[in-house]
């Protein structure tokens, strides 16, 4: 049984693993239910995110941070 770290499940839900490590994955979910549930916990967190609506930020908050890196730069 192998430990695989929520960075590894996280990369095998966006589909970021070559094949043998995908297949050892998938073997590992199958057979250790524990690993099984962190990653259902993952892949639900991942399907609310898709559903949020997400705003655009403020005009005045866009400049605020253009401004400043603008001024940093020129610090350098």
């Amino acid at each position: 049984m192998q430990n695989f770290t929520p960075e590894q499940l996280l990369q095998y839900l966006y589909g970021e693993m070559n094949e043998d490590q995908k297949m050892e994955i998938e073997t590992e979910l199958v057979i250790n239910w524990a690993l099984n549930e962190k990653f259902q916990v993952l892949k639900e967190s991942h399907r609310r995110l898709d559903k949020i609506k997400l705003l655009s930020p403020r005009r005045q908050s866009l400049e605020s941070v253009l401004q400043y890196a603008e001024s940093s730069a020129s610090v350098i």
